[in-house]
């Protein structure tokens, strides 16, 4: 079986490499942190003029048609350079539920700003958001909490339970962020990680507002979620990876008790042990989107993944912070970028436990 890349996507990975270690040094990270967006704009520009926003969306709409693949190996690069703002969020995750979801004036309307950059999307969602009928129309009212990017939002898509809990699913709606009612509270987050409480009072919904059908939305936000999910693990193998090549090379120079570091057990089997976690969780990352691209049911590899991928980030952080001592949890250090991005994206679409309590319930069904 080969597990290899082809040259397509080889020449993707170099390109993108090439691009981000010119583009996207951690100077700029720390810029996009202290603005408190997680935005660089200029940046932003210049992947959207590389068509990055688009690489698994459909050509019709000005994207690339690539397959999760493709994207998947983009986004590991994307995790190596702790590319600051809303790919994963909009490109990825709220782009595939407009794409699953919507009708064809939605997606027209959507997508092709999507892919320009010119249009951000978010997604909210959680129990307390409900939609309600009124006046022959419906209304939302509620709130979600750690929504991210929705101060840059153009467009927000909720996740909605009804008020009378006669429909048996959820619906998908899309509101505007500058709409009577919206307010956004921004939240204290590590890494200054731009995420909102969002509030909804009584927001009237336009008649087009509804993405596919009411009460008909679980499918398509579970399938996003899941190519999100699969993007968000190469984002952690790219900074492992990362962290990886710098405590080796750090390990080979600093020098205690008369020889380099690199020389002692300890620090080798930290070394060797990442080695092995990265490794795994790639073949775990790469099984599943090759799943996912052919149509497959994936929730099992989806979910070793994630599980994967939040123990390999817990793993480079021990070895980053270990190794490179006491310096390393200085805000002037690269180190404490790799580890709190680390804390995030574990936490995000479900943390590790989440994802094995996932896999232990299929197992003793």
């Amino acid at each position: 079986m080969d597990f290899g890349l082809t040259e397509q996507e080889e020449i993707l990975r170099h390109s993108a490499r090439e691009f981000l270690e010119a583009e996207c040094p951690t100077s700029l990270v720390r810029q996009a942190e202290e603005s408190g967006e997680g935005h660089a704009r200029e940046l932003w520009r210049k992947i959207a003029g590389l068509g990055w926003l688009g690489i698994s969306l459909p050509e019709q709409f000005g994207g690339t048609g690539g397959s999760l693949t493709d994207q998947t190996v983009l986004f590991e690069e994307i995790g190596r350079a702790l590319t600051p703002g809303p790919l994963l969020t909009s490109s990825v995750l709220a782009a595939q539920i407009v794409l699953i979801a919507g009708n064809d004036d939605q997606k027209t309307a959507l997508i092709p700003g999507v892919i320009s950059g010119e249009v951000i999307l978010t997604l909210a969602r959680g129990d307390r958001l409900e939609t309600a009928s009124r006046d022959g129309g419906l209304t939302l009212s509620g709130d979600s909490l750690f929504v991210p990017y929705a101060g840059l939002a153009t467009n927000i898509i909720c996740a909605t339970r009804p008020a009378i809990r006669a429909w048996p699913d959820t619906t998908l709606v899309l509101v505007d962020p500058k709409a009577a009612g919206v307010t956004m509270t921004s939240m204290e987050s590590i890494a200054n990680y731009p995420q909102f409480l969002v509030d909804f009072d009584d927001v009237p919904l336009p008649d087009d507002s509804v993405l596919g059908q009411t009460a008909e939305g679980m499918q398509a936000l579970d399938l996003a979620v899941r190519r999100a999910t699969v993007a968000q693990c190469a984002e952690t193998l790219g900074r492992a990876q990362k962290v990886l090549e710098m405590v080796v090379e750090y390990a080979g120079h600093r020098v205690a008790f008369g020889r380099p570091i690199g020389t002692f057990q300890a620090v080798q089997h930290r070394c060797a042990d990442l080695r092995v976690a990265v490794d795994g969780g790639r073949m775990l990352t790469y099984q599943a989107a090759w799943k996912l691209d052919q149509g497959l049911t994936a929730d099992d590899e989806v979910s070793m993944a994630k599980a994967q991928a939040g123990m390999l980030s817990r793993l480079a952080t021990e070895a980053g912070h270990s190794i490179f001592a006491g310096i390393s949890f200085t805000v002037e250090h690269d180190m404490q970028l790799y580890s709190a991005r680390a804390k995030i994206s574990e936490a995000n679409l479900g943390d590790t436990e989440y994802h094995l309590d996932r896999l232990a319930a299929q197992m003793g069904s």
